[in-house]
């Protein structure tokens, strides 16, 4: 066979190569779009899960607690527990993990049952994240690396826009099990789809315990760190309990709840794209933006919030600007790091750590003061995260571009 002949066919071989990789890739986005929106689907059901299973709203926020914690060590640990496992097997396994755990969930007969498929979740979640946010480069030209990255990633806004929302309503027209036996037939087909679409993948080398203390070296890092935790413990410590909030300050019905969900995730898209350009630019004036906005929304909304029409408004502005935390936060870690693997492993440790440790504060709150407690103590961390960054200069993210 002469070249001229062999080219048609190389060529075809090596667009379809190409297509799969990209089903690939977008095998791994859904993936990420179903865990992130079981982290949090009890977020909308939170009511119906406690009446359900006879538990108080505040102890029912174990069900966000418990899952945030186990993906904080989650995503260090895993990838070196499982040593010089193909990441193809071990990510198609964490989506059958995923599966069993959801069906678990749906068929749960007491709420110690239904905590622990939410540690099997937590571990799913921590072990598939770590894996997937540096699998974009192993599966694409270099220069597409940014857009499957950027591929990838939209799973955490698209369970935010749609798979909650989708859940809420889901599970206010049937029940919370059907919600959750839902996520498991999908988590199956995901599951399937990774497998037959991934190529091998062997394991490189993972981030040690020893470069993520490194990091703490960058005064940037530090400050970086310390504001994210104060802006994610505060945000789930209200958000969590956003149903209640909903229903019982703002007198707005169970009903269309799950519509304002999708409103509030909506918001929240936007606000990433917004923030993605503005903290290209000007990390530091974003992210001092970003804790006094929400501080605003949270601590207005006890009295504003009465009247549907102002909570609706408060609720829109708090969607929006807790969008852009992701992006703007990540900005500025990497603008600070030492280095940049290790600072983002560092980075998804303290976020999924504080959605953990903020939901369980807020369900205390709730229990012992009540839903005007947990907002207003949610405005008080993020006024402390906008005085650290006050305080911080802003030559420790860099100088301004553009």
């Amino acid at each position: 066979m002469t070249r001229h002949d062999s080219d048609p066919s190389s060529s075809a071989a090596k667009a379809m190569t190409q297509r799969r990789d990209w089903l690939g890739v977008g095998a791994v986005m859904i993936g990420i779009f179903l865990l992130v929106t079981a982290e949090q689907l009890p977020i909308g059901l939170l009511s119906q899960v406690a009446d359900s299973l006879a538990v108080t709203p505040g102890i029912a926020g174990l069900l966000i607690t418990v899952p945030g914690v186990v993906a904080a060590f989650a995503a260090p640990l895993l990838p070196v527990a499982v040593g010089r496992l193909d990441r193809r097997w071990l990510l198609t396994g964490l989506m059958a993990l995923m599966t069993l755990a959801s069906l678990l969930g749906a068929v749960a007969e007491g709420f110690a049952m239904l905590l622990a498929t939410r540690v099997l979740v937590g571990v799913c979640i921590g072990g598939f994240w770590a894996i997937a946010g540096g699998l974009a480069g192993r599966l694409v030209a270099l220069p597409q690396v940014p857009r499957a990255m950027a591929l990838i990633f939209s799973g955490v806004a698209g369970a935010s826009v749609l798979g909650v929302p989708a859940g809420t309503w889901l599970g206010e027209h049937t029940d919370w099990r059907i919600a959750f036996g839902s996520l498991s037939g999908l988590s199956l087909v995901v599951t399937i789809a990774l497998w037959q679409l991934l190529p091998s993948l062997p394991a490189q080398q993972p981030v040690r315990l020893s470069s993520l203390a490194g990091q703490f070296a960058s005064r940037g890092v530090r400050v970086g760190v310390a504001v994210t935790a104060l802006i994610v413990m505060g945000h789930f410590a209200a958000y969590t309990f956003v149903s209640p909030i909903l229903q019982h300050i703002a007198g707005i019905p169970l009903t269309s709840v799950s519509t304002l969900l999708l409103c509030y995730g909506g918001a929240g898209l936007a606000g990433n794209f917004l923030a993605g350009s503005a903290a290209g630019r000007r990390p530091y004036a974003t992210v001092l933006v970003i804790p006094l906005l929400l501080a605003v929304a949270t601590l207005a909304f006890p009295w504003l919030g009465q009247e549907p029409a102002t909570a609706i408004g408060l609720l829109m502005l708090w969607g929006a600007v807790f969008g852009s935390i992701s992006v703007s936060l990540q900005t500025w870690i990497l603008k600070s790091a030492l280095n940049t693997e290790a600072a983002t492993a560092l980075m998804a440790f303290v976020f999924n750590l504080s959605i953990g440790i903020g939901a369980m504060a807020g369900g205390r709150v709730v229990d012992a003061i009540g839903l005007t407690g947990v907002l207003l103590g949610a405005g008080a961390l993020f006024t402390l995260a906008a005085a650290l960054v006050a305080c911080t200069p802003s030559r420790v993210v860099g100088p301004p571009q553009g």
